[in-house]
């Protein structure tokens, strides 16, 4: 969601703000601003909208100064206007504040101010923290804000700077990312590296209850009670280009593209062609401990969910073991069956889901081992879990996941292949999951190879209002996938299903008018997919199909077919969502959609 970019150094500050605000549009954001210091006071430019507002607001009155900070909001209280974009001031215009996340008790906390007489000029809850920092102030700003966040209550990532106390930024973090960067001779305060990497890869990653002061002269880390904490530097291990379109149109098309390069990588080095298994040193669980889990929860938000229920069946076919797959926002609220004989699997690209680190936190108080699935290095629940399996897959951009989706199908299918050939999975059919984990890769390549064929079917398609996409088995959640990545960047109307539930209500939508989209490999299951098709085509619906081979029993009732290289039945949602990524793409591309940004959605959702 909202970013964060803060700068202390001997540069000016606006243009390394701005530059940084444009690396993270692709989080999602309805508003943005920034504050400098320029050795008179604080100055502050805000704007609605694009940040090219906002550099149109600082072209017409320029601001200057080498210390400050910036933001781009995602609404959650009040709308996206100027007076509600952050940074966010006190009333003597002293003191500057951005922030993500959300304080719980703010309400209570604007009432108690405004009764000793605070003004309020928005209607955001992070105006309460300007005003109570300015409160609270008596010569040291770090005093301040440690003082101020001990009355608040939710979440935060937060930096601020004050004109009583010059050349310096705090910042602060509980539940929302926040890291440090250190450059030479300069500093920065970020909630994701790819704002800083242009400057620096040296960073350090914040963990909740510290406080971190950056001034010239370099920074250090505190905890509420102001006792020094010590950090450790890490290296960011990705280059600038990746987080570069690259000649693509979009970052979405580019990531799609990626798949072939971004599956091998979250496979490369741990498959064992011999011993017919995985090597997934991560885990730091031993095959004793794993042989002990009686059964295993995954828990995760939209499309990481999608993987989870795939994961679900890989698990328990291959390893036995029962799985429940569980959303984080509402695992975390039920009172779940947990014991140490559980393993609790949390999957999140990000790693910083805020409903998803709940149910992390939830699991390990309640004895569970657990496993975190993330793709960036150094994020909370990598760090935060006991373990897990890094995906590899290089920054994702694109609001809509897409590279990040395979790859955790990756990931689950070796830890299925670890589990079961612990338990009852042959070295022999160990070495057949190898061996088509292995092909991949080209088999990626050669549908990407044929993307203008599902281009031509989506002009087909660029005005349709609803779809309904079906599969069974390992594809019924390759449908919810699919249909999710629809609505996502087209804002056409997409629902995945069951294949055979479709005769449980939504076959009253089926008309002329309403393509359903069929992932119908051949696979244990295919006879009864024809069945479903042969369903929808007596009630004149259109067909598309995402079919494997020849098939007499599907002759004359497909409108549309794509067809994808065979494969093991468990691996086939990796080579049907290509095509379904690439439908989604260019349906929304043809009706004019902001496809890396589409409207009310963010990358990292770090709010409840």
């Amino acid at each position: 969601m909202c970013g964060i970019v803060g700068y202390v150094g001997n540069r000016e500050s606006t243009p390394l703000l701005l530059e940084g605000l444009r690396r993270l549009e692709y989080r999602g954001y309805d508003s943005a601003g920034v504050a400098t210091m320029n050795g008179n006071g604080v100055e502050m430019r805000r704007a609605a909208g694009k940040i090219a507002k906002l550099e149109q607001a600082i072209a017409d009155r320029p601001t200057h100064g080498s210390v400050g900070i910036a933001h781009t909001r995602w609404a959650t209280h009040g709308p996206p206007t100027e007076k509600n974009a952050h940074p966010h001031m006190d009333e003597a215009k002293t003191i500057a504040v951005v922030h993500n996340g959300i304080i719980e008790n703010s309400s209570s906390l604007k009432k108690s101010l405004e009764a000793r007489g605070h003004v309020f000029a928005s209607d955001t809850d992070t105006e309460v923290l300007s005003h109570l920092i300015e409160e609270l102030f008596h010569g040291s700003l770090e005093d301040a804000v440690v003082q101020a966040l001990k009355r608040v209550e939710g979440t935060y990532g937060i930096a601020v700077i004050s004109s009583r106390d010059k050349d310096k930024i705090v910042a602060a973090r509980k539940g929302s990312p926040l890291l440090i960067g250190v450059g030479k001779d300069e500093w920065f305060v970020a909630s994701d590296v790819s704002a800083i990497l242009a400057h620096t890869r040296d960073v350090v990653y914040l963990e909740d209850g510290d406080v971190a002061v950056l001034t010239r002269s370099g920074f250090r880390v505190i905890d509420h009670s102001q006792s020094t904490v010590t950090k450790v530097i890490t290296q960011i291990d990705w280059d600038l280009d990746q987080i570069e379109r690259g000649g693509y149109a979009h970052f979405m098309l580019k990531e799609i593209f990626e798949q072939p390069v971004t599956v091998e990588n979250t496979m490369r080095g741990r498959m064992l062609q011999e011993e017919g298994t995985a090597k997934l040193g991560g885990l730091n669980l031993t095959d004793e401990q794993l042989l002990r889990i009686d059964n295993i929860i995954i828990t995760a938000c939209g499309t990481s969910w999608h993987s989870a229920l795939i994961g679900e069946q890989l698990l328990e076919e291959f390893a036995r073991i029962p799985v429940e797959v569980e959303y984080a926002s509402e695992f975390r609220y039920k009172n779940p069956i947990v014991s140490d004989r559980t393993l609790c699997i949390v999957i999140s690209q990000s790693g910083e889901t805020a409903d998803t680190l709940a149910a992390l936190r939830e699991a390990k108080s309640r004895g569970a081992k657990t496993l975190g699935l993330v793709n960036v290095v150094g994020s909370t629940i990598a760090r935060e879990a006991d373990g897990g399996i890094y995906l590899h897959a290089g920054p994702e951009i694109g609001v809509a996941s897409t590279k990040a989706f395979t790859s955790q199908v990756t990931a689950l299918t070796l830890l299925a292949l670890k589990l079961g050939r612990l338990r009852t999975m042959s070295i022999l059919q160990g070495r057949q999951v190898i061996a088509a984990l292995s092909a991949l890769p080209k088999q990626i390549e050669q549908i990407l190879e044929r993307a203008a064929d599902v281009e031509a079917v989506a002009e087909e398609f660029k005005r349709a209002q609803n779809f309904l996409y079906l599969g069974r088995g390992y594809n019924f959640p390759s449908a919810l996938e699919g249909a999710l990545k629809l609505k996502e960047i087209s804002y056409i109307h997409a629902e995945g299903y069951p294949a055979a539930e479709m005769k449980h209500g939504p076959i009253a939508l089926i008309d002329e008018m309403m393509p359903v989209v069929f992932i119908a490999p051949h696979d244990a299951v295919f006879d009864k997919v024809v069945s479903n098709v042969q369903e929808v085509k007596a009630r004149k619906g259109t067909v598309v199909a995402i079919t494997t081979r020849d098939e007499e029993s599907l002759e004359g009732l497909l409108d549309y077919e794509f067809r994808i290289p065979e494969t093991m039945d468990m691996l086939t949602p990796i080579l049907a969502s290509v095509p379904l990524q690439l439908l989604a793409y260019y349906i929304a591309v043809k009706r004019g959609c902001n496809v890396d940004q589409p409207r009310n959605l963010a990358k990292s959702v770090t709010v409840e």
